[in-house]
């Protein structure tokens, strides 16, 4: 399973747990730590204290060890619609295209795939996370509108 973070400069962390891990709020809880060592080095420049964290409402995004971990970064989390996939920019933005990209390719092993998603990742082009923030945003607001869904038609 792998977790990513992204914004408008591109992806700032992907993040995989071992085939047959569980994940759980203890296993989860170090994924933002990691995230907000990585944001110091790749963004040194960003006001950290500024990040909007967009979860789904796993129950390892919304544990109260998770919640207070990332309350200790100062950062605030936006609270997502109980189903809303739509509202998942993985799912609607990143894991199509890399789905088609990887696709009828053969991997010997999971670090290999590992690999692939780091490469297509780190290939794509600033435009297309600028892209996927102003489609979340758009999303976001039509959510909003409509009492908290959103359904693409």
């Amino acid at each position: 399973m792998a977790t990513d973070f992204w914004g408008t400069q591109g992806v700032i962390l992907v993040d995989f747990f071992s085939r047959g891990e569980t994940v759980n709020s203890d296993s989860y809880i170090d994924t933002p730590k990691r995230l907000w060592a990585r944001v110091l080095q790749v963004r040194p420049d960003m006001d950290i204290g500024n990040v909007l964290l967009l979860h789904d409402n796993a129950r390892t995004h919304t544990s109260i060890k998770t919640m207070e971990a990332i309350a200790s970064f100062c950062w605030t989390t936006l609270p997502h619609p109980s189903y809303s996939p739509d509202l998942a920019s993985p799912d609607y933005h990143l894991f199509g295209p890399m789905q088609q990209a990887l696709r009828r390719k053969h991997y010997e092993n999971d670090e290999e795939v590992k690999s692939a998603v780091r490469t297509w990742l780190k290939e794509q082009p600033i435009q297309f996370y600028e892209a996927g923030i102003r489609a979340l945003v758009k999303r976001w607001n039509i959510a909003l509108e409509r009492g908290g869904d959103y359904v693409e038609k």
